[in-house]
């Protein structure tokens, strides 16, 4: 069992929950207000996408990435920055010509899809480590486009989260370790029950925690009715927990959820197991990364 816990809130995700929820924040504004709530119920870190404000719909617009940043960082409360870098790998095969993208192919160069990390240096992203089938979608990461997206994020001196789906998301990173592209005392993030990745069962899990590499930090999730179940599995597990919209949209049937009522309903179960929530700066110290100074 882990008994120091650091709690991730994933604030607004990619997805069409912003059309479900009115609790989902949008503008900058509403994602930088929700950060600073689920920082304030318990959450060391917040994981951030952003969204057009006009649509809802998932952006990669660089304005907005800054914007979000500026007004958390300017907020003075103190949490840990995680900005996702897994925007622009969807492909969908035209159904004429599968050899190039159709409607939903949204796919850019690995530069492009960690411009924006470069530019804002978060303290965390994310490092989607692999391709997979997603419901309606392929997401691309090649071997290569691997290297050099973990090559970038090394240079940029910005920490990666390795978000792994399946067992040989896990192998593809313990490769980019062995070739140096990915620094010791990695963190891995195992996402659960994400079609169509690990389905979240026990068996799935241990067999991902067995093929993790030593003197690694380790959180987990699960999407839906399975996220608050997943935080005391997670936690007996000896990980770290995430929480938040992006996940789950509901705390309890029919009562749609804000980020901060998932954080404090994550914070109750562990301390009710007996652990403890570590602050940002703790969670800092067993990340081992540094607080970034921003003027």
């Amino acid at each position: 069992m882990n008994n120091d816990v650091i709690i991730t809130c994933a604030l607004t995700g990619s997805g069409d929950s912003a059309h479900k929820s009115e609790f989902v924040p949008v503008t900058p504004q509403q994602i930088a207000d929700s950060a600073v709530k689920a920082a304030k119920a318990g959450a060391a870190i917040v994981h951030v996408h952003v969204r057009d404000p006009k649509t809802k719909n998932y952006s990669k617009e660089l304005s907005l990435y800054e914007e979000t940043a500026r007004l958390i960082r300017d907020s003075g409360v103190d949490m840990i920055l995680n900005i996702t870098a897994g925007m622009g790998a969807d492909f969908v095969p035209d159904p004429e010509n599968p050899s190039v993208g159709g409607p939903g192919t949204d796919m850019i160069t690995p530069a492009e899809r960690i411009a924006h990390i470069v530019k804002i240096k978060p303290e965390i992203t994310t490092l989607d480590c692999g391709s997979m089938n997603y419901a309606t979608t392929s997401y691309i990461a090649t071997m290569d486009m691997l290297r050099e997206t973990a090559r970038g994020l090394l240079e940029a001196q910005v920490k990666p989260e390795i978000e792994v789906f399946e067992l040989g998301h896990i192998w593809q990173a313990k490769q980019l370790m062995k070739e140096g592209l990915i620094e010791d005392y990695p963190t891995f993030q195992l996402c659960m029950g994400v079609p169509y990745g690990a389905e979240a069962t026990q068996q799935n899990m241990i067999a991902m925690l067995h093929a993790l590499p030593p003197n690694v930090n380790w959180s987990s999730f699960s999407i839906g009715r399975n996220q608050m179940p997943w935080v005391a599995q997670s936690v007996l597990m000896g990980g770290n927990v995430r929480v938040g919209l992006e996940d789950n949209i509901y705390l309890g049937k029919g009562h749609l959820a804000t980020n901060e009522e998932l954080v404090e309903n994550a914070k109750e179960i562990v301390e009710r197991m007996g652990a403890r929530i570590l602050s940002p700066k703790e969670a800092r110290e067993k990340l081992k990364i540094q607080a970034k100074q921003y003027i």
